[in-house]
C-alpha cells in the first residue's frame, strides 16, 4: 500500500504513520485534519508527507479514520462514496456498533474494516505522536467477514508489520467490555480530579501533598474531553451498566467505613488482590 491517507493526525493517527512509515519507507503518508496547524505540525514532526483533502481519497490504498466517534459515524458513509475498488477503509475508534451499524448496508461496506488498537495516552494532538506505540499492543478487529478476503490480508499485514496482537470480537461484546477495562477508568479519573480541585478552591496546598499514587490515577482526566465526551455517548448504556456496579461497590465500602468494619474492608481489598496475577505481564 503506497499511497496511505491519514484522517486525523492527532495521538493515534499520527503514531500510525509512523509505524507505518517505519515498516514500509516507500509509502506516501498524506495528512486530512480539520486544523491546518495540525498539519503544518504533522508536517515538520514528518509524523506526514503531504497535506490531503477528502476529494483526494480516491487515489488513497488505506485510508485511515482517526478522529473522535461521533465525527467518524457521520464521515464514514461519505469516504465509502469516494473511495476506489480496492481501497481498504479502517476506523480505530474506541466504540464499535454505532459506527459499524452506520454502514452495513452501503455499497462498499467489504472495503470497511472495523478496528480498535488498544494503545494511547492521556496527551492529544500531532505532538503526541509516539514511535512504537502499537508494538505488542492488541487491536480489536469487528466483523471481518464483512470485508472482502484481499483487503482482510492488507489490513492483517499492516497490523502485524506494526507489531500488534489481533483479537477478534463483534461490536456488542467489544463496547460492552471495553466500558469496564477503558471508559469506567476515564471517568473514574474524570471525577477524582473534579473532587480534588474543587476541595482544592479552599486548601491550595493540598497539591503539596498529591504523590505518584494521585498522579498515576487522575492520569486519565488530562485526556480530550472532545474525544471522550463522544465515546460515553455512543456506549450510553454500557458505561451506565458499569458506573452502577462501581457506585454499588464505592457505598457498600462507605458503609463499612461507617460501621468500623475494617476487617471485611480488608478481606475485599485482599481478595481484589488477586488482580495482580490477571493483569501479570501487562
Amino acid at each position: 500500500m503506497k499511497n496511505i491517507y491519514i484522517i486525523g493526525v492527532g495521538l493515534i493517527g499520527g503514531s500510525l504513520a509512523l509505524s507505518i512509515k517505519k515498516a514500509n519507507p516507500n509509502a506516501t503518508i498524506f495528512g486530512v485534519d480539520h486544523s491546518d496547524e495540525h498539519l503544518n505540525q504533522a508536517i515538520k514532526l514528518h509524523l506526514i508527507d503531504k497535506k490531503a483533502n477528502l476529494v483526494d481519497i480516491k487515489n488513497a490504498d488505506l485510508v485511515i479514520v482517526a478522529i473522535p466517534v461521533d465525527k467518524t459515524v457521520k464521515l464514514l458513509p461519505q469516504l465509502l462514496d469516494l473511495i476506489n475498488i480496492n481501497t481498504l477503509v479502517i476506523d480505530v475508534g474506541s466504540t464499535k456498533m454505532d459506527i459499524c451499524k452506520v454502514v452495513e448496508q452501503h455499497p462498499n461496506r467489504r472495503n470497511f474494516l472495523a478496528t480498535h488498537p488498544i494503545a494511547g495516552t492521556e496527551f492529544s494532538g500531532p505532538k503526541a505522536a509516539i514511535s512504537n506505540l502499537f508494538e505488542g499492543k492488541t487491536n480489536i478487529i469487528c466483523e471481518v467477514e464483512k470485508t472482502t478476503f484481499k483487503l482482510q490480508e492488507k489490513a492483517l499485514k499492516l497490523f502485524q508489520d506494526i507489531g500488534m496482537r489481533i483479537r477478534y470480537m463483534n461490536p456488542e461484546a467489544h463496547d460492552q467490555h471495553i466500558a469496564y477495562v477503558s471508559h469506567l477508568s476515564h471517568i473514574s479519573s474524570f471525577m477524582l480530579g473534579k473532587t480534588v480541585i474543587e476541595k482544592a478552591k479552599n486548601e491550595r496546598d493540598i497539591f503539596d501533598m498529591a504523590g505518584s499514587g494521585f498522579e498515576s490515577t487522575v492520569r486519565l482526566a488530562k485526556s480530550s474531553p472532545n474525544m471522550w465526551a463522544p465515546i460515553f455517548k455512543q456506549n450510553k448504556s454500557n458505561v451506565i451498566e458499569t458506573l452502577n456496579e462501581y457506585i454499588n461497590n464505592l457505598t457498600t465500602f462507605k458503609t463499612l467505613m461507617e460501621k468500623d468494619n475494617f476487617e471485611a474492608i480488608k478481606t475485599a481489598m485482599e481478595s481484589t488482590n488477586y488482580i495482580k496475577q490477571i493483569l501479570k505481564g501487562i
